[in-house]
């Protein structure tokens, strides 16, 4: 097999990954749109059916010790924890993403200092990053947090390829035949979004998606009856080993939404090519 065969193929298996992860994504948006269709119950309903019933035809994923239908719950908490994400990835995007691109544009020393200072706060690990805002700006400030959290990392590799691009040979090049730098800035971010969007989207997507999880589980993130599937599954904690289902369902609700982030971006870990 030649280069250019492997690497078309290679090419071929990433984009049939990210279409798996998009697909995936796409039906918990659907899940997340038709919530309270697919829901028997508002969020919260206590002595739906009798307490700690196992999976059965009636209670498809059982009750809890409350009588509440986790099949209901998890959905309830699926939402929460999507809509919450999806705000942070946005703010991951625009904060990280955008805003190191067009730091490679500002003067030489600014775009520089703002790669050091992210640098630093990009070492730092995301929910230690996001518990330290929450903890400063309060519970309700959870999908901000864990965006601006996610943005330093995201920031710092959109900066190092936009600088790789703005000094590269071509883009040389294009300034001495007399391009103006606006010309290139547009054919550039055209480069940008089209080459790397869904990657970072999916990227920032299930780290924010972990980060506010791991914040609802800790008792930082979401509170009742606006649980979230971090929270659903700590309130299950107490009942682990005799009682599985209340928590077993809601993980699996989390892990698939991280698995399908991480597909649509290709399983992408953002390193330079």
């Amino acid at each position: 097999m030649s280069i250019v065969e492997g690497s078309g193929t290679k090419s071929s298996l990433r984009a049939a990954i990210s279409a798996i992860g998009l697909a995936g994504v796409g039906l918990i948006a659907v899940v997340v749109a038709f919530g309270d269709v697919i829901a028997r119950v508002p969020a919260g309903a206590v002595k739906v059916g009798p307490p700690s019933l196992p999976p059965q035809v009636v209670y498809a994923f059982g009750t809890d010790a409350l009588g509440r239908d986790v099949m209901s719950e998890t959905v309830h908490a699926l939402t929460v924890t999507f809509s919450s994400a999806v705000l942070a990835t946005i703010i991951a995007i625009v904060v990280g993403a955008i805003a190191g691109f067009a730091a490679v544009r500002a003067p030489l020393r600014l775009g520089i200092a703002l790669r050091g200072i992210m640098g630093v706060f990009g070492s730092v690990p995301v929910l230690l990053l996001a518990v330290v805002a929450v903890g400063i700006a309060g519970h309700e400030f959870a999908p901000i947090a864990a965006g601006l959290a996610a943005s330093p990392s995201i920031f710092n590799r959109s900066f190092d390829r936009a600088m790789r691009l703005a000094r590269s040979r071509h883009a040389e090049y294009a300034r001495a035949t007399g391009i103006p730098a606006s010309t290139l800035l547009r054919r550039d971010l055209v480069y940008e979004v089209r080459g790397n969007f869904l990657n970072v989207a999916g990227r920032a997507l299930a780290s924010t998606t972990i980060a506010l999880a791991t914040l609802g589980f800790l008792g930082f993130g979401a509170t009742p009856p606006h649980a979230d599937l971090g929270l659903m599954i700590a309130a299950a904690r107490a009942t682990y080993l005799d009682q599985w289902w209340p928590a077993l369902f809601p993980a699996l609700a989390l892990i698939l939404l991280i698995l399908f982030a991480r597909l649509a971006a290709a399983l992408d870990e953002g390193e330079p090519p």
